[in-house]
């Protein structure tokens, strides 16, 4: 697999997210995820953030920056086996 990392505009995304008080438990998760990988090459989300993000993505409700940190931390799950 190739080593996928956070770009900056998602990293900034997931840092606005994880400031936020009224941000979800969801979006937390998967921003953090986003965040942790902003520095580190070769870092994996967890199949718990995946899910998260996964929810975090199909929620209407939810803001650009969870949706932008949401879906870097996606893209660098690691694909089913």
């Amino acid at each position: 697999m190739k080593s996928k990392m956070t770009t900056p505009k998602a990293a900034k995304a997931a840092a606005k997210v994880l400031a936020s008080n009224s941000t979800g438990r969801n979006s937390r998760t998967a921003a953090g995820s986003a965040l942790t990988q902003s520095r580190t090459r070769g870092e994996a989300t967890s199949a718990r953030a995946a899910s998260a993000a996964s929810k975090v993505l199909r929620d209407g409700r939810t803001s650009a920056a969870s949706k932008t940190a949401a879906g870097s931390a996606l893209s660098q799950a690691r694909g089913r086996k």
